[in-house]
């Protein structure tokens, strides 16, 4: 059995995504989706996105390995600045 986990942020971007694991998992997947903007009674979600070092939403976790097309850096001022931003 895998485990999926879909980390969004409730918003109407990341619904395709859980639509499309919930699609693809098999009968007997468990798919569990976490709402990182609402939280969860124990913060178990947003303690979860970190230690998988989640930094982009939405983001799908198989395994406890977060998926090759949700694997990105965070953003980060050399990144930003690379990109042109605070030039005039």
């Amino acid at each position: 059995m895998n485990t999926i986990e879909v980390f969004t942020a409730g918003c109407p971007v990341c619904e395709p995504a859980v639509q499309l694991v919930k699609e693809l998992a098999c009968p007997n997947c468990e798919v569990k989706v976490y709402d990182l903007r609402e939280g969860c009674a124990t913060n178990e979600c947003r303690d979860k996105a970190a230690a998988y070092g989640i930094n982009r939403l939405p983001a799908v976790v198989v395994n406890g390995k977060i998926a090759n097309c949700c694997q990105n850096e965070p953003v980060s001022r050399e990144a930003l600045i690379e990109a042109g931003v605070g030039q005039g």
